[in-house]
C-alpha cells in the first residue's frame, strides 16, 4: 500500500509518446507474418483510435510455432545449455528490460490503458525481478540420491517438461508474460506463448529482447491471436506438453475440458478469476484500512484479479469508514494514461466498459446504495469513475460475481467468525484482505480464511519469491516461488544395479 501511495498522489503534468516496434509474430527465430496474411487493430483506450495493426496468427501459425518450439527442444541447443547458460540469457534478458524500462511502461500504458506512471514502480520492476529470480534458480534445480534396499544406486533428476502453451491476459500483459516465460526458461523448456488479443505490443517488444539476449531460435514463440482458434488450437495440440493460462474462470473450465482431446495428458496450470475479501476490523488503524481499501480494489482500475472487491467492514466503524471511502474514491485523476498527472486509466476494452456498467446498474437496481461514480467518464475512451456502493449483501450480485472493474461493494459484519463463514462462502479462493491491530485476531483471519494469498495491513503485494494461487474456482497450482519452477519439470527415477556385495 504505502509503495502506492506516490503514484495517487501526483499533482504534476506531462504527457509521453510511444511508438510501437514490432507487429509480426516471433516463430522460430525469425519475424513473420500470419500464414493467411491477416492483421487485427490494436486499439488505445483512451481515445479508441487504433494504435496499430498486427498480425493475427491462426490455426497454421501455431502449428508452425509448435513445431519450431519441438524442433528446438528435441534437436536444438537448447537442451544442451547447462544451468548457468540458462539463467546468462536470463539475466542478459532481465537487464534488457531494465534498459528498456520506459519505453515498455510507455507501450503497456498506450495498449492497456494503465497511467505510466504505475507501470514503472510497479509492472516493470516486477518484471525484471521475476527474470532475475529465476535466473537464479537456473542452476540449483537438483535431484536425490536415495539409498535403497538391494545392490542397488538409486537418484532422481528433474528435467525440462517439454513444450509449453503459454497464454496470458490483458491486465498485466508484461509481468504475466515474465511469470509464464521465466520458470519455463529457468527450467529448459521451450515456449509457445499467445498474447491476449486486446494487449499484444509489449509482449512483441520483449520477443525482440529475447533474441538480443542470445536464446536459441524456437525457444521462445511469441504470436498474437484470438482465443477461438489460435488459443483453442495451442489448448488440445498434441505435441504441447503443457498449458498454462491466467484469465477468467469460464475459459479455465473450458481448457480443462479441452486440453487433453487430442488423446494426449497436459500438465495443466491455471490463475483463474477471484471475488476476494477484504476485512477491516474495528480496532484498525483508519488511515491505513482506507488506503488499503482503495488500492485493493481501484489499483489497474480495479482489472486485478485478486482486487479486494468485496470490502466487509465491521458495524462499530461502518458508517465513518464509508465516508471515508467515498471521498478517498472521489480523489482519482482520470485521464490520459500517458500523463503523468493520471491515476486511473480507461477499462481495456468497449467489452469491459459495457460489463462494467451493466455490473453498476444491477447493483443498484437489487438494492445497493451507490455513493458516488456508477458511470462513464467524459464521451471518448472507455473511463468509469471511480463507484463505491453501501449497504450491499452477500446475495447480491455485485458481491458475488467477479466485475474487474473500479466498483467498491462495501458489506456490514458483527462478529470474527461471522465474517470469515461470509468470507468463505463465494465459488472463488484467490485471496484476501485483513486490517487490524490484532495478531491473535490477523492470526485467526489467515488461518480461516481459504484463500491462496492472505494480506495483513497491506494488499497488492508481489514477490517473485511468494507463490502465488487461488483455492476453489481460482485455480490449479502456483506460479512464482521454487513451486513455479514445479510446474515446468518432471522428475525421473533412475536406478543401476551394483555388484553384489559392494558397499552401498
Amino acid at each position: 500500500v504505502r509503495g502506492f501511495n506516490r503514484i495517487f498522489a501526483r499533482s504534476f503534468s506531462k504527457t509521453h509518446q510511444v511508438t510501437p516496434k514490432q507487429t509480426k509474430l516471433l516463430i522460430d527465430g525469425k519475424w513473420v507474418s500470419s500464414a493467411k496474411g491477416e492483421k487485427f487493430e490494436t486499439i488505445n483506450p483512451v481515445n479508441e483510435k487504433p494504435i496499430t495493426l498486427v498480425e493475427r496468427a491462426g490455426v497454421e501459425d501455431i502449428d508452425r510455432a509448435v513445431e519450431a518450439a519441438r524442433k528446438a527442444f528435441d534437436k536444438g541447443p537448447w537442451r544442451k545449455f547447462s544451468g548457468q547458460d540458462r539463467a546468462a540469457c536470463l539475466f542478459k534478458l532481465a537487464n534488457l528490460v531494465e534498459k528498456h524500462q520506459e519505453e515498455l511502461a510507455l507501450l503497456e500504458a498506450l495498449d492497456n490503458g494503465k497511467p505510466a506512471a504505475v507501470a514503472r514502480v510497479a509492472d516493470l520492476p516486477l518484471t525484471w525481478d521475476c527474470y532475475r529470480y529465476y535466473a537464479g534458480w537456473a542452476d540449483k534445480i537438483t535431484g536425490d540420491t536415495i539409498p535403497v534396499h538391494g545392490d542397488y544406486f538409486a537418484y532422481t533428476k528433474r528435467e525440462p517438461l517439454g513444450v509449453a502453451g503459454q497464454i496470458i491476459p490483458w491486465n498485466f500483459p508484461l509481468l504475466m508474460q515474465a511469470w509464464k516465460l521465466a520458470p519455463a526458461l529457468a527450467a529448459g523448456c521451450t515456449i509457445v506463448m499467445k498474447t491476449a488479443e486486446q494487449t499484444p505490443l509489449s509482449a512483441l517488444r520483449i520477443g525482440e529482447l529475447i533474441k538480443e539476449a542470445g536464446f536459441p531460435d524456437g525457444v521462445v514463440n511469441i504470436l498474437s491471436g484470438f482465443g477461438e482458434d489460435a488459443g483453442a488450437h495451442l489448448v488440445h495440440h498434441p505435441d504441447v506438453d503443457k498449458i498454462a493460462f491466467t484469465g477468467s474462470t469460464e475459459v479455465g473450465l473450458k481448457i480443462m475440458q479441452n486440453s487433453s482431446k487430442s488423446g494426449h495428458l497436459k500438465r495443466v496450470t491455471l490463475e483463474l478469476g477471484g471475488k476476494s475479501p477484504n476485512i477491516i476490523m474495528d480496532d484498525a488503524d483508519l488511515d491505513l484500512a482506507v488506503q488499503q481499501a482503495h488500492v485493493g480494489i481501484f489499483f489497474n482500475h480495479g482489472q486485478c484479479c485478486i482486487a479486494g472487491s468485496r470490502l466487509f467492514v465491521h458495524e462499530k466503524i461502518y458508517d465513518h469508514f464509508v465516508e471515508r471511502c467515498v471521498k478517498q474514491a472521489e480523489t482519482a485523476v482520470l485521464g490520459d494514461s500517458l500523463n503523468d498527472a493520471t491515476t486511473q486509466g480507461p477499462q481495456v476494452s468497449k467489452e469491459q466498459l459495457e460489463k462494467v456498467l451493466n455490473y453498476v446498474k444491477i447493483g443498484k437496481k437489487e438494492g445497493a446504495k451507490m455513493l458516488t461514480g456508477g458511470s462513464r467518464h467524459g464521451d471518448k475512451g472507455y473511463f468509469v469513475k471511480p463507484t463505491v456502493f453501501a449497504d450491499v449483501t452477500d446475495d447480491m450480485t455485485i458481491a458475488r460475481e467477479e466485475i474487474f472493474g473500479p466498483v467498491m461493494s462495501i458489506l456490514k459484519f458483527s462478529d470474527i467468525d461471522e465474517v470469515i463463514s461470509r468470507a468463505n462462502n463465494n465459488e472463488y479462493g484467490l485471496g484476501a484482505g485483513v486490517v487490524t491491530r490484532s495478531v491473535d485476531k490477523a492470526l485467526h483471519l489467515a488461518n480461516g480464511l481459504r484463500a491462496g494469498t492472505v494480506y495483513v495491513n497491506c494488499y497488492d503485494v508481489f514477490r517473485s519469491n511468494l507463490p502465488f494461487g487461488g483455492y476453489k474456482n481460482s485455480g490449479l497450482g502456483r506460479e512464482l516461488g521454487p513451486k513455479g519452477l514445479d510446474n515446468y519439470l518432471e522428475d525421473k527415477t533412475v536406478i543401476i544395479s551394483r555388484p553384489a556385495g559392494s558397499l552401498p
